[in-house]
């Protein structure tokens, strides 16, 4: 097998694990070099699990996002590097308050899609996956790192555009994660109720916007990667401060997601080369 590459794009530490992280796990064990960037530290993240939830971990959340990182990258078999952004929180309030001074959300665009360029121009991903316009969700951060993503897949083969970065380098391939779809949570819920059980997606699934299911007609690709389950589960609890391994993220049983959704979904946003659609593989078209 000729060696293909991926670029997964992400704003926080954290969102790799939630966010196609069996799909990078699938191609890292077919041989493929994967390779997960964190725009920023995730340095202004709440502690989310009560458990981690302690005097001398708040000091010290940079140090302890940047272990966990490097545990669930071990654990997905990818590589990993930091941007260097620093994480911009996510304000709340009305009026909402201002972003930090220095954060993410801030940078020039153009001089953090310098730093990703550099970064694509070294690693010569054929395919890079990244939030939607909307970032998934309306996190600063997410959506920056849309903006960022595109705006580097367009520059990093245009020798004119940031020299001093590296020898261009045109990605094939650009995809938006779509994760949160109501069909796959009404499914599990589904399957609680053929149980005599009362599931978790309730609530969800009563308060859903219905603008979200646009997000269902835009999705172009299935990655069968049931196999990668708990490899991306495992990825997510090694992100102890975020995660609480008694949440209802992971009350559905394996073996009904396996079953009922095996798939993760992406949105092919660009394209090189050329393409047939729906796909099944990320690299479908690309040259091996």
């Amino acid at each position: 097998m000729t060696e293909l590459r991926l670029m997964a794009v992400h704003a926080h530490p954290d969102d790799e694990s939630s966010k196609g992280a069996a799909t990078m796990a699938k191609y890292a064990a077919e041989g493929h070099q994967v390779l997960v960037v964190s725009l920023t530290g995730g340095e202004r993240g709440d502690i989310l699990n009560p458990a981690m939830d302690l005097p001398d971990v708040h000091g010290r959340i940079a140090e302890i996002r940047r272990d966990e990182m490097a545990r669930a990258a071990e654990i997905l078999g990818v590589q990993h590097t930091w941007l260097g952004f620093v994480d911009s929180g996510l304000p709340e309030g009305d009026p909402l308050p201002p972003l930090p001074e220095g954060c993410f959300a801030l940078v020039p665009l153009e001089e953090s899609t310098e730093r990703l360029v550099r970064e694509i121009r070294r690693f010569r991903p054929h395919v890079m996956t990244t939030y939607d316009e909307n970032g998934g969700y309306p996190h600063p951060d997410h959506i920056r790192c849309h903006q960022v993503s595109v705006a580097a897949y367009e520059a990093a083969g245009d020798y004119r555009l940031f020299p001093d970065a590296g020898a261009p380098w045109s990605v094939s391939k650009l995809y938006y994660n779509h994760g949160f779809l109501r069909k796959r949570m009404q499914s599990f819920q589904d399957e609680f109720a053929k149980n005599g059980q009362t599931g978790p997606y309730e609530k969800w699934l009563k308060d859903w916007d219905p603008e979200l299911d646009v997000v269902a007609s835009r999705i172009t690709t299935s990655i069968e990667c049931s196999d990668y389950f708990q490899q991306r589960d495992d990825a997510l609890m090694a992100h102890a401060t975020q995660i609480d391994p008694t949440s209802f993220f992971f009350s559905t049983p394996m073996e009904w997601q396996k079953r009922l959704w095996p798939t993760e979904e992406y949105e092919l946003a660009r394209s090189r080369v050329p393409i047939s659609l729906p796909e099944t593989d990320l690299f479908v078209g690309i040259e091996r």
